[in-house]
């Protein structure tokens, strides 16, 4: 198993830590869960949505890595019960709006 784990489900990155592991062995990872989604052709499309807990650096490294493969990327909000859009490129999307 690994220290952290991504699944693409009906647009939604699901992601949640694994293995115990310091963010060193996490951000790798990450990274590595995501190049497999991006070389089976899994990541690209209009928005993303993202569920789950994140360290910061993982966040950081799901940004970079998905920021320009989607027009908007939404992170989910528990407080809200919403995504609020954190990346966009896309006019039909605006900085902060919520979506369900």
């Amino acid at each position: 198993m690994s220290s952290y784990n991504i699944d693409l489900q009906d647009g939604i990155l699901r992601v949640k830590f694994g293995e115990p592991a310091q963010n060193d062995q996490i951000v790798k990872d990450a990274a590595a869960r995501l190049e497999e989604l991006y070389q089976a052709g899994q990541l690209h499309g209009e928005l993303l949505k993202i569920n789950g807990p994140t360290s910061i650096p993982v966040a950081f490294v799901i940004a970079h890595k998905l920021a320009h493969l989607y027009g908007a990327i939404g992170l989910f909000d528990p407080k809200l019960d919403k995504y609020v859009i954190s990346i966009t490129h896309n006019p039909d999307y605006k900085l902060g709006d919520l979506i369900d």
